[in-house]
């Protein structure tokens, strides 16, 4: 039995208002949702975990855009260079409470996820991380390429699960990790006791009705009750 991919929470200082932007961005139809939960710490350094948003065509990314911006979202540069440069054809944006997402220029490979084309994790080895959720999840690997490995949902539906190669070591808690539950008839302890024997390391520690647990390179998530 595997886990089924329930929450992307985000930390937020204010996240009734970091809600609104989100939601104000683009209708959410994915099979997972959204969660804004109260964290009073500031943002430090770059999300190890961010948004690729799809678009359907070069004038719908400029919208995109432009909505983004008018709701509070800025430009940032995190190598790519500045946009007036268009060294990439993807922009680069960070939303009122500094996430950094991006939104893309058209890609088969996203046609029909949804306003999320993926959730995209950096990894220092991208193929042990992938292994470790695909076997969590149940998902396929649908990409592999020299700098990404990407997980595509079993049933085609919402946005894929990428892991970006990075040299960066993780420093902090995440600001955006996911939950997941074991599907309708399973376990929680059981399901903490599989994913400990896929790489998680440590016991796992309950509370609020979660365990909370980490992946094979530290990124937090949590385990709930089925649903």
């Amino acid at each position: 039995m595997t886990s089924q991919l329930v929450n992307l929470v985000f930390d937020s200082a204010l996240p009734r208002d970091l809600a609104g932007f989100w939601e104000g961005l683009f209708g959410w139809d994915a099979p997972f949702e959204l969660a804004f939960r109260s964290e009073a710490g500031p943002k430090q350094g770059k999300n190890r975990l961010h948004l690729d948003l799809a678009s359907r065509s070069p004038g719908h990314q400029a919208e995109l855009v432009d909505r983004a911006l008018s709701l509070g979202a800025r430009h940032i540069d995190v190598g790519q260079g500045p946009p007036e440069e268009k060294r990439v054809p993807w922009v680069v944006l960070a939303d009122p409470e500094g996430n950094e997402f991006c939104v893309l220029e058209p890609r088969e490979q996203y046609e029909g996820t949804g306003a999320i084309a993926s959730v995209v994790i950096d990894a220092l080895d991208p193929e042990r991380l992938a292994r470790f959720w695909a076997a969590a999840l149940g998902w396929e690997i649908g990409v592999r390429e020299e700098s990404i490995v990407g997980l595509r949902p079993p049933d085609g539906r919402g946005p894929w699960v990428e892991f970006l190669a990075s040299q960066d070591d993780k420093l902090r808690r995440n600001r955006l990790r996911f939950e997941i539950a074991p599907r309708r008839g399973g376990s929680r302890a059981a399901e903490v006791r599989r994913l400990r024997a896929l790489g998680a390391p440590g016991q796992g520690s309950a509370r609020h009705g979660s365990v909370a647990m980490v992946d094979p390179e530290g990124n937090e998530f949590s385990v709930l009750t089925p649903r």
